[in-house]
């Protein structure tokens, strides 16, 4: 496989189950963090290696290194690996998810920005999505008549804080995830329920649908469920930990054991709680976003903008969001005809968030 990501979460577990399976690794495409990647180039022994930026080539142990997005789609291009797996974080996760299907490779999608921004000029035949709900799904789906779909959200880091706590908090709260180790874009994300939001986006391009709603399961014990037109429902259980849907979109068929199963016994009880918009305002948009998943675009733009905003002290916590629906509001006819469109709109969201 050719692996982008290779140093956040969802590329280490990849290599988990690369190491498990004795699948190769033909590429390594990462950003900042040289000391891990350089321990992974050890282990795997990539042909390639592609890192953010040049002037960190030289601290790279490995005699092919490349830099920049231009070399990440040249290594996917040229690359014999029939399988790319995309754990890149954001808009810049775009290009080579299209380059990958151009190629007709498969894409194990874990950048989930490809779909909210572009969901309609992607084409999904060779692709398997990697988040847990939308793995949950895929496993769930039966040739039954489905009503609706339900995906669960953790609550992120102040799911118990008082609301009129949530304009002082700081950066450090809101990176300290109750349930989940992750990225600080994503762990952000979660924390304002922007996260779920895409994934709802996610669900309706790659289920066809806009009947898809989410709820707080605080524990992570259960990533999915679907109602059927009969008036049952069945749920997905396990443990949360990403191996399990990596190994799907790697092998696509798993028969080890990639997880202990969920001790009913010792979990006791589960907590389902709405999500509320005096705690997450940016769940004001959830039903005209799912109406309009052209606006996922805009939506994208203004969160990384604002995120990075907050990241680097400029703005309070509550900010992100008005941020993201003033664009909505600003943006509201923007309908991207082309893949050419949708990177001109990003272009037009951030200068306006001030990026």
């Amino acid at each position: 496989m050719i692996l982008l990501g290779s140093t956040g979460s969802i590329g280490v577990n990849a290599l988990n189950i690369a190491r498990r399976f004795n699948i190769t690794v033909e590429a390594l495409v990462a950003g900042r963090n040289i000391k891990l990647l350089n321990e992974q180039i050890k282990e795997f022994n990539p042909i390639f290696v592609v890192i953010a930026n040049s002037c960190d080539i030289s601290k790279v142990n490995h005699s092919n290194v490349q830099a920049g997005e231009e070399a990440i789609l040249r290594v996917i291009e040229e690359g014999e690996s029939d399988i790319v797996l995309n754990a890149l974080v954001g808009f810049i996760g775009l290009k080579p998810s299209l380059k990958t299907i151009e190629c007709g490779k498969q894409l194990s999608l874990a950048n989930k920005e490809s779909l909210v921004v572009a969901g309609e000029f992607v084409n999904q035949d060779n692709l398997m999505p990697i988040d847990s709900e939308h793995f949950g799904l895929w496993y769930l789906k039966q040739d039954k008549q489905i009503d609706s779909l339900l995906i669960t959200a953790s609550g992120g880091s102040f799911r118990d804080y008082p609301l009129e706590s949530l304009k002082n908090v700081s950066i450090k709260e809101a990176l300290n995830h109750p349930n989940w180790s992750m990225g600080n874009k994503i762990t952000i994300d979660s924390a304002t329920m922007t996260n779920k939001i895409y994934e709802l986006l996610e669900a309706r391009w790659l289920f066809n649908t806009t009947k898809v709603d989410a709820i707080i399961e605080s524990k992570s014990l259960i990533h999915a469920l679907v109602n059927f037109k009969d008036g049952s429902t069945t749920a997905h259980f396990a443990n949360a930990n990403m191996q399990l849907p990596i190994a799907y979109a790697l092998k696509k068929e798993v028969n080890d054991q990639i997880l202990p199963h969920v001790n009913l016994l010792e979990v006791a009880s589960l907590d389902f709680k709405e999500i509320k918009k005096d705690r997450y305002p940016i769940w004001e948009i959830k039903n005209h976003i799912l109406e309009n998943a052209h606006l996922g675009v805009v939506l994208n733009a203004a969160n990384e903008v604002a995120v990075a905003k907050f990241l680097d002290s400029e703005i309070g916590f509550l900010d992100i969001a008005q941020i993201s629906m003033n664009a909505l509001d600003k943006f509201s006819n923007a309908h991207a005809k082309n893949i050419d469109d949708v990177f001109l709109i990003d272009k037009e969201v951030r200068n306006y968030c001030g990026s």
